[in-house]
């Protein structure tokens, strides 16, 4: 309603409906004032509940949306960021019930990338040794049963007369049972230094004396073969920590592994050299030499070439894996090249105390 100034308000207004009068101006004169209907508190009221119902109306769906949203993102992303914990999970399973062929999918460089490597890696290890102890278990078993089958057939013959009981008779079983205990010798050294229950036992040697008294065993040997031996020792060197008789067993490996592989009329030079902090001992041949896919092999147990270790001249194929074996426990290094002027080299370094 509209009142004029000169007008009286059919109704006396309160102090609250004065304070809500608009004035009305004209002419910088106020001719009436706006004044709210008495009935506004009501519609105030239903202008409020239709408001918050329609608000209500409007915001459900959107919270219902957006919630659905939500909660599809966060299962997605939980999704992405557990699937390699999950994959990671179900792979150690596998291993562990004994699939060694498990491998998880490596993506980016976080945490879980460097987890999954890891494991990877581990696997990879584990798959390896067991090839490996397959392998090894194979290998002891095939060098077994040629000399028992010797063994028992010669045993056999003299159990029916076929041959009778000489000594002569009696050598090829003494030779094959010989073999066996060397094998079994062996085993039992690689056994120790795998856990490292060697027990070497360390003084000072000089092993230019160690080498002449190797050059001297090999002589006569060398000498089928018209073998020229040569050996220079150095004017002087220290004395080294080492356990003699390990260290002399490795040398004659060195030493018959050179012989054998050394052509009529060929020669082997051993020669020992005082570096500042260690000692150098060198085996080289001239015979043909290590072929460059057998060289990163030669080291590893039962491993034979078409023309190194053969069986049939007393190999059992642990030879140069015990000596590479004994050396690093001495804690020194063993490695094996080709000389460039052919031939193969064996160069034993021992840190000097």
């Amino acid at each position: 309603p509209i009142y004029s100034p000169e007008e009286e308000f059919p109704d006396p207004l309160s102090g609250d409906d004065f304070e809500l009068a608009i004035a009305l101006h004209h002419d910088q004169e106020i001719i009436g004032y706006l004044v709210p209907s008495k009935n506004l508190p009501f519609l105030r009221d239903v202008f409020q509940t239709d408001f918050s119902s329609l608000l209500t109306r409007a915001l459900l769906p959107t919270v219902l949306v957006s919630g659905a949203l939500a909660l599809f993102l966060a299962t997605l992303v939980g999704y992405f960021l557990l699937r390699p914990v999950h994959q990671l999970t179900t792979a150690a399973e596998n291993l562990a019930l004994g699939d060694l062929t498990q491998r998880v999918t490596v993506q980016g460089k976080d945490e879980l990338a460097t987890l999954g490597k890891t494991f990877n890696q581990m696997a990879a290890s584990l798959e390896q040794a067991e090839k490996s102890r397959q392998t090894m278990t194979a290998d002891i078993a095939h060098e077994l049963r040629t000399p028992l089958a010797v063994q028992r057939a010669n045993l056999e013959a003299l159990q029916d007369g076929l041959y009778p009981l000489t000594m002569e008779n009696l050598v090829p079983i003494m030779e094959q049972n010989q073999m066996l205990t060397r094998l079994v010798e062996e085993l039992r050294t690689l056994a120790q230094t795998d856990y490292d229950t060697l027990g070497l036992e360390k003084h000072p040697h000089n092993l230019a004396k160690l080498l002449e008294q190797i050059k001297e065993n090999f002589k006569l040997q060398a000498a089928r073969k018209n073998i020229k031996f040569t050996f220079s020792p150095p004017s002087s060197c220290p004395p080294v920590e080492v356990d003699a008789r390990r260290m002399n067993q490795v040398i004659n490996n060195l030493v018959q592994n050179a012989i054998l592989h050394t052509p009529e009329g060929g020669e082997i030079i051993i020669s020992l050299d005082c570096l500042e902090k260690s000692l150098q001992i060198s085996v080289r041949d001239t015979g043909p030499g290590i072929s460059p896919k057998d060289l990163p092999h030669i080291f590893e147990r039962f491993y034979r070439t078409d023309h190194s270790r053969a069986k049939d001249k007393g190999g059992s194929g642990l030879g140069l894996t015990i000596a590479k074996r004994l050396v690093e426990a001495h804690g020194g290094t063993l490695t094996a090249e080709n000389h460039p002027e052919g031939g193969a080299v064996f160069k034993l370094n021992l840190p000097l105390s």
